[in-house]
């Protein structure tokens, strides 16, 4: 139901371009979503009605007088009856305040079994007009030591513009993440270039260059024991969940959510 609502809406659409080396599961159906990822979570966004604010980096919580009390890194603490957490598991566990205490011993242990990988992503980015000369939109890797991914995004997305430029998006392979994640950002980005070009010659230079370090990438082990979510504290309510209680894709995504969802309605 999901997925019919979300292609109904434009909001994703199946994957038709060629991606080279796609690995498909038997039973299993592709999406894209033409306008990206953050297109999937505005909807849903928008059509909750919430109030949304970004930015907010959390950093503390305490327990004052029958609500939480959230701290953040910039501006003033906030009460709120019930907290969510779907954060990394790793960054839960950073979390300072009266929230360190309230995390038991056990299940301390399960959310430290949580395992994530580590990767970069970099993006290239064209003038409009530009062409790039490859048979593919998207390509998966397997006979190199640093690149895994390469997707001519506005390709694989279907989205052919004279105006917007083309783009060109490499995520490095799982070993290159864990063995560079803290090394020199620029250097990395050279490392990843010159893989890209050795594996793709025919691209031409782009007009900017990001390169972004995925520190949580994909999650390799779940939190054992506790499929879709965990429940710190019940008055207040305190919650955490995510794809590190179930698996790294949409559908690991929604079955933590939906556990949260009944997880929070029962406690209303």
């Amino acid at each position: 139901s999901f997925y019919e609502e979300l292609v109904s809406h434009g909001v994703l659409e199946p994957l038709t371009a060629p991606v080279e080396g796609l690995v498909v599961k038997e039973g299993t159906r592709n999406y894209m979503a033409p306008q990206g990822s953050s297109s999937v979570v505005n909807f849903y966004l928008k059509k909750s009605g919430a109030d949304v604010f970004f930015e907010h980096h959390v950093t503390q919580i305490c327990l004052r007088d029958g609500k939480w009390e959230v701290s953040r890194k910039t501006g003033s603490p906030e009460q709120f009856d019930v907290v969510i957490l779907t954060m990394p598991v790793p960054q839960i566990l950073q979390l300072q305040g009266d929230i360190v205490d309230i995390i038991t011993a056990s299940q301390r242990q399960q959310l430290e079994g949580a395992r994530y990988s580590s990767r970069y992503a970099l993006g290239l980015f064209y003038e409009g007009g530009t062409r790039l000369d490859v048979p593919w939109a998207a390509r998966y890797v397997t006979d190199n030591p640093c690149v895994r991914f390469i997707a001519i995004d506005n390709k694989k997305r279907n989205v052919d513009s004279p105006e917007i430029g083309p783009s060109v998006v490499v995520h490095t392979t799982v070993t290159f993440g864990h063995d560079h994640l803290d090394s020199d950002p620029a250097e990395v980005q050279q490392l990843i270039l010159s893989h890209l070009e050795s594996l793709v010659p025919s691209l031409p230079k782009p007009a900017s260059v990001k390169c972004q370090k995925w520190r949580y990438s994909q999650v390799t082990k779940a939190v054992p024991n506790c499929p879709g979510h965990m429940i710190l504290h019940t008055q207040p309510l305190l919650i955490c969940g995510g794809d590190g209680f179930t698996h790294s894709n949409f559908d690991g995504c929604i079955d933590s959510a939906v556990s949260l969802a009944e997880a929070v309605k029962s406690h209303l």
